[in-house]
């Protein structure tokens, strides 16, 4: 029974002393792990920072477009202005200038309307080129912690004469396979986080671009009488 006991004991404190955190990993990983991490902390900054901006500008009030109507239908123009100014989204912002060019030739309103969405989708893709930049780049500085990995268990096994001693090459083959996971741990979520945020911009410009189209039907209304 005693010794079951101990065996069971030395055998938890083996497992124990092999068991590696987080924390360790990174640590064995090299002063690459550094760079993945600040390009992972990059990372989440831009997608939640871009997936705020996003959401509140794809907010619209669904009955926008028909006080927009009734306003210039009535002739209070300033009023459709000023409603604009309160949504405070690109869509408004949009139809906003198409208002303030009411009386020109329509050629004039729909280019300054697209000029203004331009600006807008601007806006909403800065910091997506960095986010795709990552999701490219932190698996090929991974790629190069792999190189450095085995180069320095070659140079380990040549200063060892040839011997293999896999604790003497346990330190290079850390560095290989962390940096590694590390890299693919950083890129894959800005790789799908990039296409996500472009999904839902495309689709908010579909959404400005209905409002232009039904905008510009306001403006070619035959007037009542």
């Amino acid at each position: 029974m005693m010794t079951f006991l101990q065996t069971a004991v030395e055998t938890a404190v083996v497992s124990e002393e092999t068991r590696m955190g987080l924390w360790t990993l990174f640590v064995k990983g090299g002063w690459l792990m550094w760079p993945l991490l600040a390009l992972g902390g990059v990372t989440i900054f831009i997608f939640v920072e871009r997936f705020l901006a996003i959401r509140k500008a794809s907010v619209l009030d669904m009955n926008f477009m028909n006080r927009i109507r009734d306003y210039i239908s009535d002739g209070k123009i300033s009023t459709a202005v000023n409603l604009c100014r309160k949504t405070d989204t690109p869509i408004a912002r949009m139809i906003e200038k198409g208002i303030e060019r009411i009386g020109r030739p329509m050629g004039d309103i729909q280019a300054a309307i697209e000029n203004v969405a331009n600006l807008e989708v601007s806006k909403l893709e800065n910091g997506l080129p960095f986010l795709a930049t990552i999701a490219g780049g932190a698996p090929m500085i991974g790629f190069l912690g792999t190189v450095l990995g085995m180069v320095q268990t070659f140079m380990d096994m040549s200063a060892a004469g040839g011997t293999v001693d896999l604790g003497l090459l346990a330190s290079g083959m850390y560095v290989a396979m962390v940096t590694t996971v590390g890299g693919l741990i950083v890129g894959i979520p800005a790789y799908f986080g990039y296409n996500y945020l472009v999904a839902r911009i495309e689709k908010l410009v579909f959404q400005m671009e209905a409002n232009s189209i039904a905008f510009m039907d306001i403006l070619n209304q035959p007037v009542q009488k």
